[in-house]
């Protein structure tokens, strides 16, 4: 794909692609213009695209780089980010992914029990039943045709697991979903960004509601108790409905990405499959060439330096108050890091756990050995109920989504069983 700039002056910003045809295009092609190029972003809104894996480990364990916009983005806090900014969501938010400082340690260690190494063991006969259910529901399909792998499992198994820690009722999952899904998307116009994020409001409105009339042992009744009792880490009414917000969404969409990126993956490098299936590659090892190779989040957004700060090794420049976009899709791909071969998918390269797919530091994905967990178990089951699972469609016709911070596809077409050729 091709980049364009917005003017032809040297150093213009570069307009991202909000239909994000190809992600890992993009970042090779901006890698050229140095650690951190200038970026537009929809609406205008102009960034800096950090593609450094060094200077991103700095940035984002820097103490004077805040992701709270609130008081740390001049242009927001002086009125001049407009109300309808199709991505304004990802910086009002008031959660433990927008949160700064001592503000952040708080919201963090209130869902951070959620994902203890306990509660995470605790979850894996669930995602091994959840997994057999849905791979039984394949089964009932009609495998003449092409099936949607993505709608009809990859879809379903981390919102149902994500859903069942959360207690979300079931008449809420549909909803929640597609909602959520959609502060993802990049392409949307700000009427239909703002509809949306009114719809996800209410729907998590509705689930307090529901969680504070018939209480359970789960995380929303966890949070809601935080809110309500005199505690010194109590949440305001919307700090709860944004650490849900972040919640279901970081617990699915990026699941769901792993998931279908490492099922094309295995797909089309058949050698590495066999060798999983037959015992002599280990699983752990090819999730984590997955993470690599694909991450789910492409590109992360915002955050903002405290003050000026210059990047002593690579001598960047950031001012104070200026956005950063890190992008993890850059990091898989960097061939300082990853040699040559960075764009080729093996599971046996012996940098593939050097990704940032999780992010690092304070911010790190609390939900990370999560995702782990529910690819170690989903990916072997799926591949042992259809040994001659296949794809439908060449690898390169798969649609992405619309959105270059979430790496993932529209929908996975494939053939259950083999497919006989008249």
């Amino acid at each position: 794909m091709s980049i364009q700039p917005t003017m032809s002056t040297p150093g213009c910003p570069y307009r991202l692609d909000p239909d994000a045809a190809d992600v890992h295009a993009e970042a090779a092609a901006l890698r050229p213009a140095g650690p951190a190029p200038l970026v537009e972003l929809p609406g205008g809104i102009t960034a800096r695209l950090v593609t450094d894996p060094g200077l991103i480990k700095r940035l984002l364990t820097h103490p004077q780089v805040s992701k709270d916009a609130h008081r740390h983005w001049p242009a927001y806090r002086s009125g001049q980010i407009p109300e309808d900014w199709p991505l304004r969501a990802w910086v009002d938010a008031r959660n433990a992914l927008t949160a700064h400082g001592e503000e952040h340690t708080r919201l963090r260690r209130l869902i951070a029990p959620s994902f203890s190494a306990r509660r995470i063991r605790a979850l894996a006969p669930v995602i091994e039943e959840i997994t057999a259910d849905l791979l039984d529901g394949l089964v009932a399909l009609d495998t003449d045709g092409p099936v949607d792998l993505r709608g009809h499992f990859a879809w379903f198994l981390p919102l149902t697991v994500v859903n069942t820690a959360l207690g979300v009722p079931a008449d809420l999952h549909d909803g929640l979903r597609d909602t959520i899904g959609n502060l993802f998307a990049t392409n949307l116009t700000p009427q239909q960004a703002v509809e949306n994020v009114s719809a996800v409001y209410r729907l998590l409105a509705e689930l307090v509601e529901t969680k504070r009339a018939r209480p359970g042992d789960d995380v929303t009744t966890d949070l809601i108790r935080a809110r309500d009792e005199e505690t010194g880490t109590r949440l305001s009414d919307q700090e709860l409905l944004d650490s849900l917000m972040l919640l279901i969404g970081a617990g699915h969409e990026t699941t769901v990405n792993l998931l279908t990126h490492g099922t094309v993956d295995l797909l089309t490098h058949p050698g590495q499959l066999a060798a999983l299936r037959a015992g002599s590659a280990r699983w752990e090892d090819a999730v984590e060439e997955m993470l690599r190779h694909q991450p789910p989040i492409a590109n992360i957004i915002m955050r903002f330096p405290t003050e000026d700060i210059t990047d002593e090794t690579t001598g960047t420049h950031f001012r104070t108050g200026e956005p950063l976009v890190i992008s993890y899709a850059a990091v898989g791909r960097d061939r300082s890091l990853h040699g040559e071969s960075a764009d080729t998918f093996d599971i046996t390269r012996s940098t593939r756990r050097d990704h940032l797919s999780f992010g690092h530091g304070p911010h790190y994905c609390l939900g990370a050995e999560l995702a782990r967990l529910e690819a170690r178990i989903a990916l072997p089951a799926l591949f042992d109920r259809f040994p001659d699972l296949t794809l439908a469609v060449p690898a390169e016709e798969l649609r992405p989504l619309p959105s270059f911070i979430s790496n993932g596809h529209q929908t996975l077409p494939v053939h259950l069983t083999h497919q006989v050729t008249p």
